[in-house]
């Protein structure tokens, strides 16, 4: 870290706050924590510093957890304004989410950084395919969905998301869709759980991290970078706001594909980093 100049810090913080604005906006807009797109910045500017391979996607994951709980807030608190977060839903399988998210933190400290770069794309590819092809194509017939279909699918939900970085949106959203909610509820429900989920990650990531993996990682709290925190969480949530508003004005099918292109281009060069490093 200590070749690292200041054009070179400088430029590392453009690049964190542009991922940050872009991140925050589409966690409002699209009814996804913005992990999705923390991680992959996260861990170029931890390349940049040069942070030790073994914990770098690690910290890259924990920290965006992290940054989510903000950004979080402010999404559900909107969404809360325009009544479009179901709380009866989140109560009913809340326990289960966060079984799901100790057993993906338990998952994430024992994965090699390759392993969890890997889980990270396949899953990011696929989530890229639904934004382009299914997310406005799911039909709007409400059905029951059964307690145990909600405790599997919160279970599920919960353990992919704490590996992947994010606050379960891109799988929440989803999920409701499939069942027939209307998408802003869907958005508005997928908000309140990525703060759940986030919450829970970043206890489990700080413990897993400092207990488990004894990890010393510089300006790091456990698995929690504490300087990328600092850079991320005002400009994301000053975006998520701007984003959760523009959900009621904007037609999202048109940003849907764009932000699904955007996801498997990540996906792909995430798919390199793995190859690079193994």
């Amino acid at each position: 870290m200590e070749n690292i100049n200041l054009n070179e810090i400088i430029y590392l913080l453009f690049v964190l706050t542009v991922a940050a604005s872009v991140a925050g906006f589409m966690a409002g807009l699209l009814g996804v924590g913005g992990g999705i797109i923390i991680v992959p910045a996260l861990y170029y500017a931890f390349t940049v510093l040069d942070f030790d391979i073994v914990t770098r996607m690690h910290l890259s994951v924990g920290t965006s957890l992290a940054i989510i709980v903000p950004t979080s807030i402010i999404s559900t608190k909107t969404h809360m304004e325009y009544n479009t977060v179901d709380f009866k839903m989140i109560k009913s399988f809340g326990i289960f989410i966060l079984l799901g998210v100790i057993s993906g933190t338990f998952l994430v400290v024992n994965l090699k950084t390759p392993s969890l770069i890997l889980f990270f794309s396949i899953f990011a590819f696929l989530i890229g395919l639904f934004f382009i092809f299914l997310r406005e194509k799911i039909v709007e017939n409400p059905k029951k969905i059964s307690n145990f279909i909600k405790n599997i699918s919160g279970i599920f939900i919960g353990f992919v998301s704490v590996p992947l970085g994010i606050g379960g949106g891109s799988l929440m959203v989803p999920f409701m869709r499939i069942f027939g909610y209307d998408i802003r509820k869907s958005i508005g429900t997928a908000a309140a759980v990525g703060f759940l989920i986030a919450v829970s990650g970043t206890v489990t990531m700080i413990t897993g991290g400092r207990i488990i993996n004894n990890i010393n990682a510089p300006y790091s709290l456990g698995y929690i970078n504490l300087l990328g925190f600092a850079v991320f969480v005002p400009v994301t949530m000053v975006m998520a706001r701007l984003g959760a508003k523009a959900v009621y004005k904007i037609d999202k099918k048109i940003l849907s594909k764009i932000f699904g292109i955007f996801l498997l281009i990540v996906s792909i060069r995430s798919f390199v980093e793995y190859f690079n490093i193994t």
